[in-house]
């Protein structure tokens, strides 16, 4: 008999006691009718939580063994989370999912079995054989597709969705590349995918179901010059103009504006 394959998938949380545990859950259950397939474990990575979220993970750990928390008292964002849960996972695959269960383990398992030969798989809303429910407003829909245009403006990256939360990559794909991440806030994916695309390894975007769990949690154009100035950074970072982030970053505190979206 094969032996299963081991997956690792990580779990960022920030403030998620409302939603975590049933994400834990469903993902846990669902995984292990298929354990025959997949040796899984769940890296719940704990990122600047204020809440009761360490507690509830705990809980759940008793009944789930295959659960694993690491906890970051300073918060260190959520791309800051999957970089401490990649340098962590012994599993030949590592992928992510967000915290309030946006993604259905259905869905990530569809993941898995649609990698085939590629080095990682990208779930995506935005092909048409995507669902999402329920549908999204015309804001946001207006906001992601900004976005979207200005990640292939200035990375030149093929994909319709960069910021779904449902990734998984190779092993041997995402190691190397750990050292090279350093946006953690909104550019962070899209920071990723341009490393993996940049070393020439085969990324493949496929539709998924997405439940509009985080809508709450959004606020669409507050969060606009936030996003923009973390792709501005991660562009001047990857070209000859990267002195300006240096002499950015040289500046006193008091004079900088978004410091927390572009670190």
């Amino acid at each position: 008999l094969m032996k299963p394959r081991t997956i690792t998938i990580i779990i960022p949380a920030y403030n998620e006691e409302q939603r975590i545990g049933i994400t834990l859950e469903a993902y846990c259950r669902f995984f292990r009718r298929h354990r025959r397939e997949f040796k899984t474990t769940f890296s719940v990575v704990l990122n600047g939580c204020t809440d009761n979220t360490l507690h509830v993970a705990q809980r759940y750990r008793r009944t789930f063994p295959e659960i694993k928390i690491l906890h970051f008292q300073e918060n260190i964002g959520k791309g800051g989370a999957i970089i401490e849960g990649i340098k962590v996972s012994t599993s030949s695959l590592i992928g992510y999912v967000d915290a309030d269960g946006s993604t259905p383990p259905e869905a990530f398992y569809n993941l898995v079995h649609s990698l085939h030969s590629f080095d990682g798989i990208i779930a995506s809303r935005w092909l048409s054989q995507s669902r999402v429910y329920p549908s999204q407003t015309f804001r946001r829909r207006l906001a992601s597709r900004c976005f979207n245009f200005l990640v292939r403006v200035f990375f030149f990256l093929p994909y319709h969705d960069t910021q779904c939360g449902a990734k998984l990559f190779r092993r041997e794909a995402l190691l190397p590349l750990v050292s090279g991440l350093v946006i953690t806030q909104w550019a962070f994916d899209v920071n990723l995918l341009y490393l993996l695309q940049k070393n020439g390894f085969h990324i493949h975007e496929a539709p998924t179901v997405w439940m509009d769990k985080a809508h709450s949690k959004l606020y669409v154009f507050g969060a606009g010059s936030q996003m923009f100035l973390g792709l501005l950074r991660l562009r001047l970072l990857n070209s000859p103009l990267r002195w300006l982030v240096g002499l950015y970053d040289r500046l006193p505190s008091w004079t900088k504006i978004h410091r927390m979206y572009l670190r």
